[in-house]
């Protein structure tokens, strides 16, 4: 994976091409509130429809999906060192509803 720069970013996110799907990845999982809501937001801005977002966090991040499910599908699972990672794609061809801005200062 290929380390990029994105703007407002609090840890590294790394980018991956599998045939002609985006993978973004980072990981929150040392991190404590807000890092995690922050990068999440930012994160799920870089996504198309042919791109999806990895987060890996020491805990679920309840309070995030309530604020995107009308945009963004995810799915969660336990990886085997105890942590959460959550991938995360979008719905339709662009957000309608999420506000990035709000969601990610009031984290």
């Amino acid at each position: 994976m290929e380390k990029i720069e994105v703007m407002h970013s609090t840890v590294d996110f790394y980018k991956e091409i599998k045939d002609s799907l985006t993978i973004y990845q980072f990981d929150t999982s040392m991190c404590g509130p807000p890092e995690p809501m922050v990068n999440a937001m930012v994160g799920l801005q870089l996504l198309d429809k042919n791109s999806q977002l990895i987060m890996i966090n020491h805990q679920s991040p309840s309070g995030l999906f309530p604020k995107i499910e009308q945009d963004f599908n995810f799915i969660e699972e336990r990886t085997k060192e105890g942590k959460v990672k959550i991938t995360f794609t979008l719905k339709n061809s662009s957000p309608k509803s999420t506000n990035f801005l709000e969601n990610s200062c009031n984290g």
